[in-house]
């Protein structure tokens, strides 16, 4: 019953997500084509994460008090409508308000984690969390190539409107499966023992230091790629010219390495060698991968630089979610989930507003060599948690 759960859930998080990503390597040239500036441009990105960090964590209380179904339908939903506002977008303003509707409405993934984790033991946790951040990562991987295909390479005729309808159908389909496949993970006899006024995110992360370290080391991490994932699409424009198109296509062989991580090598590595050790060394690969591309003299280098970056992520995401959720208890694993990924919806917010006025003031490849910069303390944290972790999990 489980793993036809899990099964379930993994294809709605790749629905879902595939929707998310068609759009991505789109904004940037939406907004260029409104005349928008790098700073600008970020800052769209910025919005969305911005909205997002604020309701992440009211929509994992809800999805302790209500269930997991509920708030994963009204969060696809609220998605829907927001490819639809991007696709008829006329204006900037437009395209803002899209990606406000966006991150108010993005409680799926907090949901979703705290889908797998309910339905998992403690000791196959990690590879559940892996296998959601799988599905998430082969939508990230799959969308940007079918909205870079489906828009065109050439900017000036690019077609905007087709992406969107695309990802609003699979936001409908996600919907239905959801309500026809995916049955309730958060039982009734759960939701009794839910506290109303239960801890806040912010007393959670007062009270469970290895939670809070965890989270910091995620929310470094995080800033550290979204200033890669908001910026890269105009350095490519600037750099090599590319269009839409390539620029998916680049991006899918990016995720590619990403969902062979948190897929399959997740699975292998943790058990040797534990999610902190695979962490750290998923900090350590994104860091380099990020300065080669930085310093690159040259495509291929790029290339190589980028496949380091995905190597990293894939080993960093699902290690530390699942340290993170060893910090919660039977009645907040949503409240926990949510407050985690909140420290990711903050370092979205705050690396597109940095990458752009970086980009513009310093030229190509600073924002990079901050990137890196700002990655590797994430190892002291992450460190600092399994220390915490390992305390809390000794007998008085």
């Amino acid at each position: 019953m489980k793993n036809r759960q899990l099964g379930s859930l993994f294809l709605v998080s790749v629905i879902d997500i595939l929707g998310f990503g068609i759009l991505i390597p789109l904004v940037p040239y939406m907004a260029h084509r409104f005349g928008a500036s790098p700073t600008v441009i970020t800052a769209i990105f910025g919005s969305y994460s911005l909205c997002q960090f604020l309701a992440a964590p009211l929509w994992g209380r809800l999805s302790d008090r209500y269930g997991r179904r509920p708030i994963l339908i009204s969060s696809l939903a609220g998605a829907c409508a927001s490819y639809l506002v991007l696709g008829v977008a006329d204006s900037l303003a437009w395209l803002f308000v899209s990606r406000i509707i966006g991150g108010v409405m993005a409680g799926n993934i907090a949901a979703a984690f705290a889908y797998a984790s309910d339905v998992s033991p403690p000791e196959k946790r990690a590879a559940s969390l892996g296998m959601v951040g799988a599905a998430i990562g082969i939508g990230f991987t799959l969308g940007p190539a079918i909205g870079g295909v489906l828009a065109g390479n050439d900017l000036e005729h690019a077609s905007f409107l087709l992406p969107a309808l695309v990802s609003a159908s699979l936001s409908v389909c996600a919907i239905g499966l959801v309500a026809l496949w995916l049955p309730e993970s958060n039982t009734r006899e759960r939701r009794r023992q839910w506290r109303p006024g239960g801890a806040s995110p912010l007393r959670l992360l007062q009270q469970r230091p290895a939670l809070r370290a965890i989270a910091t080391a995620a929310l470094l991490v995080t800033s550290s790629q979204a200033i890669l994932e908001s910026i890269f699409a105009i350095w490519a424009l600037n750099r090599f010219g590319f269009g839409p198109r390539t620029v998916g296509l680049l991006m899918f062989c990016l995720a590619c390495l990403a969902v062979l991580m948190q897929g399959g090598g997740v699975r292998v590595l943790v058990p040797r060698l534990g999610e902190a050790r695979l962490a750290i060394s998923g900090v350590l690969a994104y860091a380099l991968g990020l300065a080669a591309v930085a310093l690159a003299p040259s495509l291929a280098i790029t290339g190589l630089g980028l496949a380091l970056c995905g190597i990293g992520v894939g080993s960093f995401n699902p290690s530390a979610s699942s340290l993170a959720s060893q910090q919660a208890d039977t009645n907040d694993r949503g409240t926990v989930m949510g407050t985690y990924q909140s420290s990711g919806s903050l370092a979205r917010v705050i690396g597109p507003f940095v990458s752009g006025p970086v980009y513009s003031a310093l030229g190509h490849g600073a924002p990079f060599v901050l990137g890196a910069c700002v990655a590797l303390p994430a190892i002291w944290f992450v460190w600092r948690a399994n220390s915490h972790a390992t305390v809390r999990s000794l007998p008085d």
